[in-house]
């Protein structure tokens, strides 16, 4: 993260939340993470408005509290996860930051000069409120920030 970032975003940015990991097919993932690593589900849910199924794992015994993983499958061929995965194939797609508040942390990054993909935060998993960094701002990493439901 580039040195003059930091201020802007230490008093917004209070967790990795996530990683997100596009996969063609939802339910196969399940297994392979559950069967493989012993990861749970916590959360399931289609977001009609992203085009995507989507599920969050979490390690045993963490109760859904820690960093979780987001597994993200199309919903059809041209939503974003779509689009990723014809253009990249399966794959880590995204870093999530839990924030404290998504607009401020967007318009803190937008004065530093960096793109933020929405003018208003959209709704994210669980009724969360989320914005994204551009990749080519942020060292070819997509970077989400997740507002959870209940902080705003």
């Amino acid at each position: 993260m580039r040195e003059e970032l930091r201020p802007a975003l230490q008093s917004f940015v209070t967790a990795i939340d996530h990683v997100g990991v596009a996969v063609p097919d939802l339910d196969a993932a399940i297994d392979f993470y559950r069967e493989t690593f012993g990861l749970e589900v916590t959360h399931t849910e289609v977001n009609e408005e992203q085009g995507v199924r989507e599920a969050m794992l979490h390690a045993p015994g963490d109760g859904g509290a820690g960093t979780a993983l987001q597994l993200l499958a199309p919903l059809r061929p041209d939503s974003t996860i779509g689009k990723f995965l014809d253009r990249s194939g399966p794959g880590l797609q995204q870093l999530a930051y839990r924030v404290s508040d998504v607009d401020a942390a967007s318009a803190a990054l937008r004065a530093k000069g960096l793109r933020v993909l929405y003018d208003e935060p959209r709704r994210g998993t669980a009724g969360s409120r989320v914005n994204f960094v551009h990749p080519k701002d942020a060292g070819g990493v997509l970077v989400e920030l997740v507002e959870p439901a209940g902080s705003h």
